[in-house]
């Protein structure tokens, strides 16, 4: 589980957004995180606390006092390893920037010792007024992490921005948050392939294979969550893909290609796990083939396509690292050694066909990481995500 174990404090506010509080923390539990909340008297108005105990397992903590005990707010600040508060209103934003604990979420505020994340949702006009942008920045330098504002229909039925993030997003930040709170590769370069490529036979047909993109969208995801500015080439694929990096369309190996290497030189890392096809039609026909009787006699002329992995290779810079993929059926190891050596990249990530579970189209992999000083690296089956992580660690390491 991507979050197990790890404490997070959620704060609620009164605001209509609350509702979508209650996916969030249901997104939480379901990653392994042990959660709390807290609220305002006014957040109870827009969101049950019954429902958000129900969901996070712990009693909902709203008043100070409650008959003649006690809500110990320094022990919630001291307990969470990051504290997210979602929605936050223009009115809790007021009161964090100048110091006004008349209530038990901002109390916790004032004692937590863990990072925070504030998630603003408010009408536009309220979102870009002049005090609030003040409060906003003055927030910032005092290091609390904003979530960006989406734009869209807001409470009052206007269009704009001032609408809180969506609960995935906020948990992607979360995730990245609680994971790499030091930024490993904050400044980093990272360029990302992921998915097949579609070779046109005709505007119809074309030779493709089975590849989803998930293992790379996934990689692309945790150098993002690394702190690393990533641009992810996708080829046809209808995996999601989380916000925080660039992401380039292609379809054929050719287009591909052209758009790595607009990217590679300025890259400092460079992970090439798309399925790419060796060979495309040497003449796409322009028009659909039609179906005669008997099969066609005119053959379909193959024509290599560009090797983008050993382009890059040959062309990496001193402080460049790249990173290759081997998906093999036999003699796997040798193979993926042979390819290490003949692209000249640093590491290559081997995946059989054979193991179950790993290959096109599932949720789980299982691969070996080669490194170019010999070094091998064996994982068991893991979640695409947890083989990310696995192998984006090994990246940092690498040479370490």
């Amino acid at each position: 589980m991507q979050l197990q174990n790890r404490k997070i404090l959620i704060g609620i506010t009164g605001s209509i957004a609350a509702y979508k509080t209650i996916l969030l923390v249901r997104l939480l539990v379901k990653a392994g995180a042990e959660v709390r909340v807290v609220m305002t008297a006014a957040a109870r108005d827009f969101v049950s606390p019954l429902v958000l105990s129900t969901l996070s397992k712990n009693k909902v903590e709203s008043d100070l006092f409650e008959g003649d005990a006690w809500a110990n707010h320094v022990m919630l600040g001291r307990w969470a390893e990051l504290f997210v508060i979602a929605p936050l209103t223009c009115n809790t934003l007021s009161k964090m920037v100048h110091g006004q604990c008349d209530n038990l979420l901002m109390a916790v505020y004032f004692s937590a010792t863990c990072p925070v994340l504030v998630c603003p949702a408010m009408d536009e006009d309220m979102w870009h007024h002049k005090i609030t942008l003040r409060n906003v920045n003055s927030l910032k330098a005092d290091g609390v992490h904003f979530m960006p504002v989406g734009n869209g229909e807001l409470g009052s039925g206007l269009f704009g921005e001032g609408r809180m993030a969506e609960p995935e997003e906020i948990f992607q930040t979360v995730y990245g948050l609680v994971k790499y709170p030091e930024k490993p590769l904050k400044g980093k370069r990272v360029l990302v392939t992921a998915g097949p490529t579609f070779e046109p036979i005709d505007p119809v047909r074309f030779i493709g294979n089975h590849s989803s993109g998930k293992m790379g969208i996934a990689l692309a995801a945790e150098f993002a969550y690394a702190g690393a500015e990533v641009k992810l080439v996708l080829g046809p694929s209808n995996a999601n893909f989380p916000g925080g990096m660039e992401v380039i369309r292609v379809q054929t190996a050719q287009q591909m290609y052209d758009a790595v290497l607009e990217s590679f030189a300025e890259s400092d890392i460079a992970v090439f796990s798309a399925a790419v096809a060796d060979y495309r039609p040497a003449d796409s026909r322009p028009s659909k083939i039609k179906k005669v009787a008997g099969v066609p006699q005119e053959p379909i002329v193959l024509a290599e396509n560009p090797d983008i992995l050993k382009t890059c290779g040959k062309m990496k810079k001193m402080g460049q690292l790249v990173v290759g993929f081997a998906l093999e059926t036999d003699n796997e190891a040798v193979n993926a050694q042979q390819k290490l050596r003949d692209k000249q990249a640093d590491l290559i990530v081997l995946n059989s066909l054979k193991d179950e579970g790993a290959g096109f189209g599932v949720d789980t992999n299982k691969v070996t990481i080669f490194d170019k000083n010999g070094q091998e690296t064996a994982l068991p089956l893991l979640s695409k995500h947890e083989t990310a992580v696995r192998i984006v660690n090994a990246i940092i390491n690498f040479g370490s």
